[in-house]
């Protein structure tokens, strides 16, 4: 199915069956309250860790604008936390970009990068689609958005995401908004946001106002997954069974607590979501750039490798900036061990 770019700033007047004030999960109703919150921040400032953020300067590898220009091979490079670009069919795409120091709301507090990216937002060259899933902090970063708005000529994000894009300067025209398993197809490569079990909401009072979601990018040579955030469910089975199987999926391997199982993946879980999806090469992403749970920043890794490993899947665990070739990935490597 394919879509034409919708407006961003008159959508809720369009049709409001597509654009309620509420967007619910497939499977479950998530809801959080104070108390939960206030659970939550007492857990976070009491439990013991040996190694809340990294002790040694994590590898970073240099991406110059040049590089991105002459690949001719599909390529992954992780920017850090969720954020990637890729390189296929010759274009540049880029899911969830966030330069930003802090995952937050301000720059004076909140979750701090381990690491500094690869490339700065000034260095990137011209981008061909930037895909958004969620309009969560560590998802969708205003001061990146604002600084790729004029070198970016596509953004294509879930519905009512728009809003946030207009107001920040992207043109509306650039924008495409999607419901879940509706397509949009740029220069012959085709996306498709499917659903996940998350949230959204950037403050107190807009609370699942916007829709969230993962990603089908079908291109000629590679079919890639980028998974968002989202709790393990049933929907992972049905993007398998209607898109599957993949070249290469980047699956949500961080950040997880019982305190929010629903919403965000235990490890075991993710290498079970890329096996529902029908994977064969799975790259761990939303870790080692924000300290945002309460396990210790190298866990997720650690644990990912060892369950793939008894799993039979392979998995792949570029350092920030690595080139990846998507059809050729290289054996992983234990970066993230001293």
């Amino acid at each position: 199915m394919s879509t034409t770019a919708l407006t961003a700033c008159t959508n809720t007047e369009k049709d409001p069956e597509r654009y309620p004030d509420k967007y619910v999960n497939s499977e479950m109703e998530y809801k959080s309250s104070f108390g939960d919150m206030v659970e939550i921040m007492k857990s976070y400032f009491t439990t013991d860790r040996a190694e809340p953020t990294p002790t040694f300067d994590l590898p970073v590898n240099t991406i110059t604008a040049q590089q991105l220009i002459e690949e001719t091979e599909d390529v992954v490079y992780r920017i850090g936390h969720s954020s990637v670009i890729m390189k296929l069919d010759g274009q540049i795409v880029m899911a969830d970009p966030v330069f930003s120091d802090r995952a937050s709301p301000v720059q004076w507090a909140g979750p701090k990068r381990f690491h500094q990216p690869p490339i700065s937002l000034e260095a990137l060259p011209e981008i061909d689609v930037i895909v958004i899933s969620h309009d969560h902090y560590d998802h969708l970063d205003k001061a990146s958005v604002k600084a790729l708005a004029n070198k970016t000529s596509h953004f294509i994000v879930p519905l009512k995401v728009g809003n946030y894009l207009t107001k920040w300067g992207v043109p509306e025209n650039k924008i495409t908004e999607l419901a879940w398993w509706e397509s949009h197809e740029v220069n012959g490569i085709e996306y498709t946001l499917t659903p996940t079990q998350h949230f959204s909401g950037r403050g107190l009072t807009d609370r699942d106002s916007t829709l969230w979601g993962s990603w089908v990018i079908d291109s000629k040579e590679a079919k890639v997954f980028f998974s968002g955030d989202s709790g393990y469910f049933g929907g992972f089975a049905e993007i398998g069974e209607k898109y599957g199987p993949f070249d290469f999926t980047m699956i949500e391997t961080g950040a997880y607590n019982k305190l929010w199982s629903q919403i965000h993946m235990f490890p075991e879980q993710s290498v079970q979501a890329h096996i529902d999806v029908k994977g064969k090469v799975m790259m761990p992403i939303h870790n080692s750039t924000f300290d945002l749970s309460m396990h210790d920043w190298h866990e997720p890794m650690n644990k990912a490798l060892e369950i793939s490993e008894e799993r039979g899947v392979t998995m792949v665990s570029p350092e920030i900036g690595e080139r990846l070739e998507i059809l050729n990935p290289t054996p992983v490597k234990q970066w993230w061990k001293q």
